[in-house]
């Protein structure tokens, strides 16, 4: 009788410490932007400081949103305003059945950068410009003073966020052509740029080394919001108290 007592305090232990556990666990999904330029900056330094551990979920932001809709996530994280991520829901047949049910914390501000082959000898783009590459109608690196060469486009298709940010900022809603050249992260991206002389792409601060060049072009910027279901709850507000506080000097926007 004595072991069997023993054997349940055993087990209500476990079952305690699981549960301590899970309660000091913040899950958030996003893309690259938020997830690279907020989230891994930040995390270790706000854990330290909070005893919360933080668990980040790589996906997209629409992606994101669904899992957070589903209750898997405590937060989803987006590079665009969230009338916009609704938008981007719909355009992928996400539904959002209650849009008023969820809430938006901006964050910060993440700047989208233009990048080209180290190469190419191309340093300063206009509006106009960007809009005429980047929709498919300026097809030659000579049409802005760069070699006789096919202008070739690089995208992040899992980062649909930004892109939906470039396009409405820098593009006027244009749409991309369809022959471009696919990456994964934006990782993938500079990547592919910095090994393609004639390619052109476009992604947060996060991406940026010496592998690639960065071109000269009018700001483009964009919210990065946290959305939650209803208000945060408690760790999740130390957390945002946390990134526009203390922990904003290590941002990577």
């Amino acid at each position: 009788m004595k072991r069997i007592f023993v054997g349940l305090a055993a087990l209500c232990m476990v079952q305690a410490v699981v549960v301590t556990a899970g309660a000091d666990e913040i899950k958030i999904g996003g893309g690259g932007t938020p997830i690279d330029g907020v989230f891994k900056p930040v995390k270790s330094h706000f854990e330290k400081a909070s005893g919360i551990a933080i668990k980040l979920n790589f996906s997209s932001a629409t992606l994101a949103f669904k899992q957070l809709i589903a209750g898997e996530l405590d937060g989803s994280t987006a590079g665009l305003p969230y009338q916009d991520l609704l938008v981007a829901m719909k355009s992928e047949k996400l539904e959002v059945l209650d849009p008023a049910a969820f809430q938006a914390t901006t964050l910060g501000s993440s700047k989208i950068f233009t990048v080209v082959n180290k190469e190419n000898p191309v340093g300063k783009l206009s509006k106009d410009q960007l809009q005429g590459i980047f929709s498919g109608k300026i097809a030659n690196w000579k049409e802005v003073g760069g070699a006789d060469a096919p202008i070739i486009i690089v995208l992040s298709k899992i980062n649909p966020a930004t892109n939906a940010a470039f396009r409405k900022i820098a593009m006027a809603d244009q749409p991309y052509p369809s022959d471009v050249l696919d990456a994964g992260r934006f990782e993938d991206l500079r990547e592919k740029v910095a090994s393609t002389p004639e390619s052109i792409g476009f992604g947060p601060g996060s991406m940026l080394d010496k592998s690639v060049k960065v071109v000269d072009t009018p700001e483009i910027s964009r919210p990065v919001n946290l959305i939650t279901k209803g208000k945060p709850s408690a760790k999740l507000q130390k957390l945002i108290d946390y990134i526009l506080g203390e922990g904003n000097q290590y941002l990577n926007l």
